[in-house]
């Protein structure tokens, strides 16, 4: 993958950054979860105005808040405002046939009756937990290797 950079970010309300990529593409990143799992480095960031001081800087390569060492990468924050992104019927579709699974496998590995599979590919809403899981099986097969067990055809044998 090539290194994101970030043309422009607008700080919003609720820690959250607007963001626009350069190339054009755009997307949102609620920085919340981040900020309180950074201890007493990131705390100022919880400041009004601390927060509305977030600038790219490096080139497009960070966002840097004033105040001492509060700055995320390009990277990290790309991989934060992704794994936020909705993931719709299109993106299952398109998880399960990079993958191979059949809909009773896919079923299997998320943990969710078949019946659920059908309605999320359908286009019924995709519940959170499942999210997380589509995405973290896409940036790490090894989740996969893990965890995926293929269903047997036939009957099975007599023991």
């Amino acid at each position: 993958m090539e290194m994101p950079r970030i043309e422009s970010v607008t700080p919003t309300s609720n820690m959250t950054l607007a963001i626009k990529w350069k190339g054009g593409a755009e997307s949102s990143a609620n920085l919340v979860g981040w900020i309180a799992t950074g201890g007493q480095l990131l705390a100022p960031l919880k400041s009004p105005d601390i927060w509305k001081t977030a600038a790219v800087t490096d080139y497009g390569a960070t966002v840097e808040w004033a105040g001492e060492d509060l700055a995320i990468d390009a990277y990290h924050l790309f991989q934060i405002a992704e794994d936020q992104r909705d993931f719709n019927a299109d993106d299952l579709r398109k998880w399960q046939e990079e993958i191979g699974l059949s809909n009773n496998e896919a079923a299997d590995f998320l943990g969710v009756t078949l019946r659920t599979w059908k309605n999320y590919r359908a286009g019924a809403p995709v519940s959170h937990a499942v999210k997380m899981l589509l995405r973290a099986s896409q940036r790490d097969p090894l989740l996969m290797h893990a965890h995926y067990r293929p269903r047997q055809n036939g009957r099975p044998k007599a023991a």
